[in-house]
């Protein structure tokens, strides 16, 4: 099965077909670098690292574009407030960035363009625009007109006469047309400002990615990515200012991911209910955070309360347990080499469950199905412990090899590293305990074996008096 993609543009799924054999080229839009980005703006980051981790599964070679908008209104405002230089408040909050990102496993970009270093290069888009008869100035701010652009709305397909103006699109007497944006805006008193052809000023919002995604990837590529509140105005502008420039489609594929809400309800400054990755990160482990995030499929709604973090973090317990008895099975050196019944089903169901993963992913990235897979997994190879008898090592390779391949791989999803950052007890620890108990009990030390046996139980460790020794297994 070949991967399907739901694509905005024709609003149904297509078979992916990249532009170049060679190379997959993706751009995502990335943060507005003011504040600490909150758990709704940490879904698109997720997804989009996700699908260019499945290309690559694939052996497709990506090459991953996402920028940071270091010059805005919110970035100026904010260093008014703090009273710092706007670039020392993106500097700050882009090196606040890496480390939530780090927190959700989300791996680096392989560019990370800022607006402010391509200054030039957005100059000369405008030009061209102009030259071609896409623009007009008004007092120092230039303005594209859509009217020139007859492709104008057909990523959003909206009835442009039903949008209410000064909700979407900037209020503005001056425009020809309510739809006409910015390119370059007039520096206000006591703003940064770049000289430009039109005077003193800095780029608009829209222009930023349209040029930034050339520069690195070409008039035209592959995927271009974001959170559905971009479809309208953002990307349709985008869509408007690069194909008025090139005369060519500007992205093959657009992937919009869905709204977030906390409790039901719209993330809002007004609620009081923003949730920061941050402050999430200090209540959940990474993996925890990122199980929620794909426990849905990213075009559909997803609502974060206390019980469905809970059960994600539930969830990825049953994983990290199940690979921890895994190892401390492997390490014993105590196998059948022969493939019994047993043994070559849960082979068997391990093969369809890899067909039953990729087959998920295939389908517009299905992720919930996917992790549904892992949890498969999980129940067979549990049932397959727990029987009677030597255990195969090749088997349970095998199955450790499934979850470094496709949950960590791919999904990424950590699952030992939780037991290190959770601060869990050590296997060395364990020993140590272990042989303190058996010292007890040579000695008759009941008390001592028991309340021993009880630390252990508390840190979620279990032992089984088995005819081989202690076994230690976690629950």
């Amino acid at each position: 099965m070949s991967l399907k993609l739901y694509n905005t543009l024709s609003r149904r799924k297509e078979t992916f077909v990249p532009l170049n054999d060679k190379q997959v080229g993706i751009y995502v839009c990335g943060p507005t670098v003011y504040n600490f980005f909150h758990i709704g703006n940490a879904r698109p980051f997720l997804i989009f690292e996700v699908l260019r981790r499945y290309l690559e599964f694939k052996k497709y070679k990506v090459k991953y574009v996402t920028n940071f908008t270091d010059i805005d209104d919110k970035v100026i405002n904010k260093a008014n407030e703090m009273g710092l230089l706007f670039s020392e408040v993106a500097d700050k909050y882009i090196r606040e960035y890496f480390q939530d990102a780090d927190c959700l496993n989300i791996g680096r970009a392989d560019v990370y363009p800022r607006a402010t270093e391509h200054i030039s290069d957005i100059i000369k888009f405008i030009q061209g625009l102009e030259r071609k008869g896409y623009t007009y100035a008004v007092d120092g701010d230039v303005f594209f007109d859509v009217n020139q652009f007859k492709d104008y709305g057909k990523l959003s397909k909206q009835n442009l006469d039903e949008i209410k103006v000064g909700a979407r699109i900037e209020l503005d007497e001056r425009k020809r047309n309510p739809y006409d944006f910015v390119l370059w805006k007039k520096a206000k008193a006591g703003e940064p400002f770049w000289n430009s052809p039109w005077g003193e000023g800095r780029p608009g919002w829209h222009i930023e990615c349209s040029v930034m995604s050339e520069k690195y990837l070409g008039e035209s590529f592959d995927i271009h990515a974001g959170g559905s509140d971009l479809v309208f105005p953002h990307h349709e502008n985008e869509i408007a200012q690069s194909e008025a420039l090139s005369g060519k489609q500007f992205a093959k594929y657009w992937l919009h991911n869905g709204f977030l809400k906390i409790e039901n309800q719209k993330m809002s400054k007004s609620l009081g209910n923003i949730l920061t990755v941050r402050d999430l990160c200090k209540r959940y482990q990474g993996s925890v955070i990122r199980h929620f995030l794909l426990s849905a499929h990213y075009r559909s709604p997803l609502n974060y309360s206390i019980e469905q973090i809970e059960q994600s973090k539930n969830s990825m317990e049953t994983l990290n347990n199940l690979i921890y008895n895994i190892h401390f099975l492997l390490q014993q050196n105590d196998f059948s080499l022969e493939i019994d019944s047993e043994s070559e089903g849960l082979l068997l169901k391990n093969e369809e469950i890899i067909k039953n993963f990729i087959q998920a992913m295939d389908d517009d990235l299905n992720t919930p199905v996917a992790l549904s897979t892992l949890f498969l997994l999980a129940k067979e190879t549990n049932r397959y412990l727990s029987s009677k008898g030597l255990k195969n090592k090749d088997v349970l390779q095998s199955v450790l090899d499934f979850y470094d391949q496709y949950g960590d791989g791919v999904l990424g999803l950590k699952y030992l590293s939780e037991t290190q950052e959770q601060g869990q007890i050590s296997e060395k620890e364990i020993q140590e305990m272990i042989r303190k108990r058996e010292v007890a009990r040579e000695n008759k030390d009941w008390k001592t074996a028991d309340e021993i046996r009880q630390q252990l139980k508390e840190k979620g460790i279990i032992l089984e008096d088995t005819a081989k020794g202690v076994r230690p297994k976690k629950v």
